[in-house]
């Protein structure tokens, strides 16, 4: 069986988008409206399982070195984050949160994603 590696690094970039977004942070993983049916771990758990193959083998998803390395360091700060922190409504507001959503930012503009 085939890996679809484009569609992997398509869902892949759009849950970081999540990372980005506040509107979508507030909405969905703390009061719990849809359409979408997510919350902070799923958030996580899909991050990291997801990205442990893609930063391992980037170079098979068509990753930059640049591209890499901002995934690398937007990686090592959530996992640092969420070891710590697991209830949104208490770190969203948080400035430690605030720069994890930038980096999400960050990593976006490097794959040159447009949030809709």
């Amino acid at each position: 069986m085939d890996i679809d590696r484009k569609q992997i690094m398509e869902t892949f970039i759009r849950i970081i988008a999540h990372a980005s977004d506040e509107e979508y942070q507030r909405r969905v993983w703390i009061e719990g409206r849809g359409p979408e049916c997510d919350d902070f771990d799923e958030f996580c758990n899909y991050f990291f399982l997801e990205g442990e193959d893609i930063l391992k083998n980037y170079k098979d998803f068509g990753i930059t070195d640049n591209q890499y390395n901002l995934l690398i360091k937007f990686h090592e700060e959530l996992k640092s984050f969420s070891d710590e922190n697991d209830w949104p409504q208490k770190f969203i507001a948080s400035p430690e949160w605030k720069k994890i959503m930038e980096m999400a930012k960050e990593v976006l503009e490097a794959f040159h994603y447009q949030i809709s």
